[in-house]
């Protein structure tokens, strides 16, 4: 297989045990997919385009910079589900996870200098990717978008057997709900250009584990090539 972007966070024994137990081939999808959007707002990106540490002064759980181009990549992601008539779901924690800032000990948590104006934007998705009519929207309390909320019922309603995966934190909400979403028996995909993380070394491993797992870590061009696939076979059932 060809080097991916977690091998440089190896050690040499992981690079080893790669070469003898590492996955070889993809396990492929299905032709039922749904895009799933998990966590694509604003305060986890911050309002402005700037740097992780900048952007952390004024918003904590900022990803940075590394946040916004993987919501650039989602634009195009995006645009390809909606082209083709993918079904598209987007999930969001209730109260888009403010409340965890003035909670616990982590340093700097309860000092965001926030209005309650910046609060309320920090709870939407951002623009970029929001939601058009027609598409639904799903809350949250936990890090899986599957637990306590309708997310598995929607599947099924969409006799899906797939379920491709954007948003973050690849470690967190993203994990969980591929992890979920594997348990369940549906094909889980996620694209590697779309996710996002606060930390590199997390992102990566990650990435990892899941595509040794519980996925297909894919790239962009493999999903939308996918995505067109699976829209001309729909738009050849129509002209059948």
């Amino acid at each position: 297989m060809e080097k991916r972007t977690w091998h440089d966070f190896f050690t040499e024994q992981d690079k080893r045990h790669d070469e003898l137990w590492g996955k070889q081939s993809l396990n492929g999808f299905g032709e039922k997919p749904v895009l799933v959007l998990i966590d694509m707002y604003y305060s986890v990106v911050g309002l402005k385009r700037e740097d992780i540490f900048e952007s952390m002064k004024l918003w904590p759980m900022s990803t940075g910079l590394d946040g916004w181009a993987a919501i650039d990549k989602t634009v195009e992601l995006l645009a390809s589900a909606r082209k083709n008539g993918i079904p598209v779901i987007h999930v969001k924690g209730m109260n888009s996870g403010i409340n965890h800032w003035t909670k616990g000990s982590r340093r700097g948590r309860a000092k965001t200098g926030l209005t309650p104006e910046m609060i309320e934007k920090g709870r939407q998705i951002v623009d970029e990717v929001k939601p058009i009519p027609g598409e639904i929207i799903i809350e949250k309390a936990a890090a899986s978008a599957f637990h306590g909320t309708p997310l598995l019922f929607q599947l099924i309603s969409l006799n899906a057997d797939t379920v491709i995966c954007a948003g973050e934190t690849t470690s967190g909400c993203v994990r969980a709900s591929v992890v979920d979403g594997a348990t369940y028996r549906f094909q889980m995909g996620v694209v590697e250009e779309c996710v996002y993380d606060r930390t590199q070394s997390s992102h990566y491993m990650n990435l990892y584990d899941m595509h040794q797992k519980y996925a297909d870590v894919i790239g962009l061009d493999y999903a939308v090539d996918y995505f067109d696939q699976i829209g001309a076979a729909k738009k050849e059932k129509v002209e059948a």
